[in-house]
């Protein structure tokens, strides 16, 4: 054990000492996180202005524009106009990777960001997702300690695979993530050939206030495809943009790429006693439990006609919900509520949703006044509300409430509580043993161990091989012996 009188404990920025580096402060372990836990808001708000003018995380993508369709009526479970039967709207979507910078190349072994913006007529509804269903930490207080801990080191400007086991290795809830990281789908093959997931989870509501917990799985019509660790080193060095270049390519000669967007739907009720906790980023349900329900069918078909105004100062925060579709305990989706707007508000300014990619659609009658770069006037008789002008009033009688869940507790700094069957190891375990052929098993060996004979420490490398053999002993023995040569 560390002597905690030795060790340095961490303040704020005013040199405050804070009360956990792991957890924010909210009501009960799954109650909404609270405004006043200054010290979340001060990371978050600190990270998200770390860079000019690139994002803080998925610099490198693209994107395109297209439409979605509805396919399969789910108006049981969700009053949202977009997901009515019948309906279709326009879209944009951005795919990028996580940790690299501007410059970096396509095909670095990354998780890849998969973000869509649907154009309905009540506004914009942005899902913010991944190419994986799962994600490495569960608490926003740790998102800008792992971000970092994937970037540069701050003394030479290199990447360090140290860094990366360092933080993955004292977090064991990363495991099931680094797993999927670390296999097939860590380097898909290109944009076209790779799922999405919205990963968190999210509440249905339909028509007559039924409330349901769902998933999205953004499924590929072209298959899924991969690229080994050798094919895209060569890549990376012959094609830096090589994953931008095909889909710009594929939609230029008509080859335009579909997915399948389909959703679980777990019923209100269940997640209290479910054996995993459904809020729990780093965790999947089982499609035993909740199988995939098909809503609809997303096209790609036009490339932006200038890639800065369209995907650079495009803007997807999770934030925008419309009627029918609210947040959920997810902690790490309640943080990013705040933290993906007030990045946007920073990097490309105040005013960002007038911006062509992010401009609704539909009538926007906002208040919002003022502010650099603003070049459209509030769309009110008077800026200010109430107003006896005609100004906008809010109708919940139309739309209803933001749709929520109760929370009774006290003020705590806590994970959240065990479901009978949540572990760290479990699921990734479940995925390496079940999920995975041998071929499959024999590249993931490969990968992990060709990442740690790259400059990781050797306290940090005992740490990793105990790390695999809790996930799984064979596999993490199989990685050791790679690792000492044997």
């Amino acid at each position: 054990m560390t002597d905690s009188a030795q060790t340095p404990y961490t303040t704020n920025n005013a040199g405050i000492p804070v009360e956990s580096d792991e957890h924010s402060l909210t009501i009960g372990d799954s109650g909404p996180i609270l405004l006043q836990d200054h010290y979340l808001i001060e990371k978050m708000a600190q990270f998200n202005r770390e860079r000019v003018p690139e994002r803080v995380v998925h610099a490198k993508g693209g994107g395109a524009y297209g439409t979605f369709e509805v396919t399969n009526d789910v108006s049981q479970f969700t009053k949202a106009d977009l997901f009515q039967p019948g309906k279709r709207c326009e879209m944009l979507a951005r795919f990028s990777t996580v940790a690299g910078e501007q410059g970096s190349p396509d095909t670095w072994r990354d998780p890849r960001g998969f973000a869509l913006k649907f154009y309905t007529e009540h506004g914009n509804y942005d899902l913010v997702g991944n190419n994986t269903p799962v994600f490495f930490v569960r608490d926003p207080q740790k998102f800008q300690d792992f971000i970092r801990s994937q970037k540069r080191r701050p003394d030479n400007g290199l990447r360090d695979n140290d860094m990366q086991w360092d933080f993955w290795t004292l977090s064991p809830e990363s495991a099931h993530m680094v797993t999927w990281l670390m296999g097939d789908r860590g380097i898909p093959k290109n944009w076209r050939h790779m799922n999405g997931y919205s990963s968190h989870t999210y509440m249905w509501v339909n028509a007559g206030g039924e409330k349901f917990w769902v998933k999205y799985h953004i499924k590929t019509d072209q298959g899924i495809e991969f690229l080994t660790q050798a094919d895209a080193d060569r890549i990376a060095g012959e094609d830096g943009d090589y994953h931008r270049r095909d889909l710009s390519e594929a939609i230029a000669s008509g080859n335009a790429p579909t997915w399948t967007v389909n959703v679980q739907v777990m019923p209100f009720a269940d997640a209290a006693d479910y054996r995993f906790n459904p809020f729990d980023l780093t965790k999947v349900w089982p499609h035993g439990d909740y199988p995939l329900i098909e809503v609809g069918r997303m096209t790609l078909n036009r490339n932006p006609e200038d890639f800065f105004v369209h995907i650079e100062q495009a803007a997807f925060e999770p934030s925008n919900l419309v009627p029918g579709i609210g947040p959920s305990p997810d902690k790490m989706l309640l943080g990013r509520l705040f933290s993906y707007p007030d990045t946007h508000r920073y990097r490309i300014g105040p005013n960002y949703a007038q911006l062509p990619p992010n401009r609704p659609h539909s009538v926007a009658n906002s208040y919002a006044k003022d502010g650099p770069m603003r070049y459209e006037p509030a769309n009110v008789a008077r800026p200010y509300a109430p107003n006896s002008y005609g100004g906008p009033e809010a109708d919940t009688r139309r739309f209803g409430e933001i749709a929520g869940w109760s929370a009774a507790g006290e003020m705590v700094r806590e994970a959240y509580k065990l479901h009978r069957e949540d572990d760290d190891w479990g699921q990734a375990g479940t995925m390496v043993r079940q999920v995975l052929d041998d071929a499959a098993r024999d590249r993931l060996v490969s990968n992990v161990s060709g990442h740690l004979k790259a400059g990781v420490s050797q306290p940090v490398l005992e740490r990793a091989l105990q790390y695999w053999r809790n996930i799984d002993k064979s596999l993490g023995d199989r990685i050791a012996t790679a690792v000492n040569g044997g």
